[in-house]
């Protein structure tokens, strides 16, 4: 089975539980009560499935990204969406009877941003444009910019990549395949070896960025 893949531009992430919701939400294919959410910092909405414990497994997992990044703050890293299927098979001496053959994988490069500190700027004769809520407005306008550059990424790719999805499972809940999300470890090389297992399970991905 070939894996599709996404290597979605880089954002903050401030922005990461909103794209993880919004490839969940088209992803889900099962029973969804679709909730708006408003962006604070930006002139943007996306739509979340409504479920609580996927909410919170999403929320849990950005949160455990940004606990790495603090600690490796000179490092880039990637969160991993991967959807798969679920398959039975002959067991052996090295090999489990479960086997994971994943369909898609949505890599979501995320970064800490670092936002500029304000300058008090007081006058009583004239007033002065702060430089610091410059630089803030046009750091605002660029992340609105990059979010709103891969939302549409998003769209154009589960719009144009269709035939790998496979049948729907008979599962209960609102994300119909199973699914995992996948975070850098505390040591480097364990989360490189677990995407080279998951390239050898399987195949050489298609790529689309």
């Amino acid at each position: 089975m070939n894996c599709e893949v996404c290597q979605l531009k880089e954002l903050s992430v401030i922005m990461g539980a909103g794209i993880l919701h919004t490839i969940v939400f088209h992803r889900a294919l099962g029973l969804v009560r679709p909730k708006d959410i408003d962006l604070e910092l930006f002139e943007i909405t996306y739509v979340q499935c409504g479920d609580v414990e996927l909410e919170n497994k999403i929320d849990e997992k950005i949160e455990q990204f940004i606990n790495w990044v603090e600690k490796h703050p000179n490092k880039k890293s990637q969160v991993c969406l991967s959807f798969y299927e679920v398959k039975n098979k002959q067991p052996s001496w090295f090999t489990n009877k479960i086997e994971r053959l994943y369909w898609e994988q949505w890599y979501v490069n995320l970064n800490v941003a670092q936002h500029p500190k304000a300058h008090s700027s007081k006058s009583h004769h004239s007033k002065v444009v702060d430089p610091g809520e410059e630089e803030r407005s046009a750091r605002t306008a660029a992340l609105e910019a990059s979010l709103r550059e891969v939302l549409f990424q998003i769209i154009k790719f589960v719009n144009e990549k269709k035939d790998h999805v496979p049948p729907i499972p008979n599962l209960e809940g609102v994300v119909s395949f199973p699914y995992e999300i996948t975070i850098p470890s505390s040591s480097d090389s364990a989360f490189g070896m677990d995407m080279i297992k998951r390239m050898l399970q399987t195949g050489h991905p298609t790529m689309l960025s």
